[in-house]
């Protein structure tokens, strides 16, 4: 009998080694390596190069023929809508939603006369019906498979032909050919690969589900998210009920857009207005917070900056950020201190974007000193005044992009007052009922909203 040949997989990038390492030279991670059966190479068929070349002047184009998913926020960051044979990998946290909103979309779909396959590797049928009925799906064209086997997936899309394939996780299904275990790298591989097979010679769109690890990436190799068309992160804290769906990766469409929806009992609601979603409950009279108009895409948005500063109890203070950047933060304190003259470094400082989305564009930086400043003076904020700009390291203000689609979403729920960057104030045109106000440094600034 031959006997096995074996390599060994890290489980985190997919390096290969002849032999066991205790920290893989690729990506630096310790114990990540697994050892995996090799089988042997399949003879490769005798292709005829000249039918497959072809010239880039001759090939015939066309608009993407778009299926609405029925969420309008999922649409805008697929890019309008799935386009057939794509294939699409969901990840985020357990219990984030993620089977919640594919199962919603699978209903909408089927219910334009499009079959729809959701095949579970985790659930069986009778759990996925338990919660279709609590989302009050009443689907005819929506098909469910409870199945790891590839093999069987494989014949169920035969027998079915549908429109719409979710794969619900790829770290669950396997293929039996293969000796290793379902989720390993060559597993997690080889389905993917057979996936994307199927969904471009049968114009079929797939949804795959995917895993993440404990520091937030999609688990598996990384290939994985080059072998997809477009890669979702569903985001959002557990314990809110706001969630943000964000592309990271979209062959057909901007990964600059973001999908905002709320977990309810009945499934996952579309925020249509999500400024007034993230200011609701903002406190009025209380010193250390300011609202600033981020941009997500093409999509402004009002955010709320807090900021806390206290004395420490401790030699050395503590610096918290959370919904926005670390570093940049600690930045902020050190211009606040040599420019701005505030002696923060026996302070403790807590900075916090409510409603809990992440928000990393320099544009806060502007909001981030005003509401520092405002906490360690406990000055009072104008409700009515937001503030735009990034802050560099000598303190000046930078232009910011879209400032007048920024604005104007300022001026539509009612803010009187706007501290931007001046150099952002040639070209732009005067916005109703906004008082625009453009300075040049973080002294003057501090000055107008907090009244000097």
């Amino acid at each position: 009998m031959a006997k096995l040949k074996v390599k060994y997989i890290c489980q985190e990038c997919g390096y290969e080694a002849h032999k066991w390492l205790g920290k893989c030279p690729a990506c630096n991670e310790w114990n990540s390596f697994v050892e995996e059966v090799v089988d042997k190479a399949s003879k490769v068929p005798s292709i005829n190069v000249e039918e497959k070349i072809e010239k880039i002047a001759d090939i015939e184009t066309a608009d993407e023929y778009r299926i609405t998913t029925g969420l309008e926020e999922l649409d805008r960051v697929l890019g309008g809508g799935l386009v057939k044979g794509s294939l699409i990998l969901v990840g985020g946290d357990p219990g984030i939603g993620k089977s919640t909103l594919l199962i919603q979309v699978a209903n909408n779909i089927s219910r334009v006369g499009l079959k729809v396959l959701y095949v579970s590797a985790e659930e069986s049928a009778r759990q996925i019906k338990l919660r279709s009925d609590r989302l009050s799906v009443q689907a005819k064209e929506l098909y469910l498979l409870s199945e790891t086997n590839m093999d069987i997936v494989i014949n169920a899309i035969d027998k079915l032909n549908p429109d719409l394939l979710i794969i619900d996780s790829i770290q669950t299904v396997y293929n039996p050919n293969l000796e290793s275990a379902p989720g390993s790298v060559s597993q997690v591989r080889e389905t993917t690969a057979t996936l994307m097979r199927l969904a471009k010679t049968r114009d079929m769109a797939t949804f795959i589900v995917g895993h993440v690890t404990k520091e937030g990436s999609i688990a598996g190799p990384r290939v994985l998210e080059h072998m997809v068309d477009t890669v979702l992160y569903f985001e959002g804290e557990r314990h809110h009920t706001y969630r943000v769906l964000r592309g990271v990766k979209n062959r057909f469409g901007s990964t600059n857009e973001i999908g905002i929806f709320e977990m309810r009992d009945i499934g996952l609601i579309q925020v249509e207005n999500p400024s007034e979603m993230l200011l609701a409950g903002r406190p009025l009279f209380t010193a250390g917070t300011i609202v600033v108009p981020s941009m997500e895409g093409t999509r402004p948005m009002l955010v709320e900056v807090q900021a806390l500063v206290s004395h420490t109890a401790f030699g050395m203070p503590r610096r918290v950020a959370t919904g926005t950047d670390y570093n940049r933060m600690v930045l902020m304190l050190a211009v606040l201190e040599k420019k701005a003259g505030l002696e923060m470094q026996s302070y403790d400082a807590y900075i916090n974007i409510v409603g809990g989305i992440q928000i990393k564009e320099p544009a806060l930086d502007l909001g981030i000193v005003c509401a520092l400043a405002s906490s360690f003076k406990d000055k009072l904020i104008d409700s009515k005044t937001i503030a735009i700009g990034e802050v560099g390291l000598t303190g000046e203000l930078r232009t910011v992009s879209f400032i007048e689609k920024r604005l104007k979403e300022a001026s539509k729920l009612g803010f009187k007052t706007a501290v931007v960057p001046k150099a952002n104030l040639k070209g732009l045109d005067k916005i109703e009922d906004i008082n625009i106000i453009g300075v040049t440094n973080i002294i003057d600034a501090l000055d107008i909203v907090l009244g000097g």
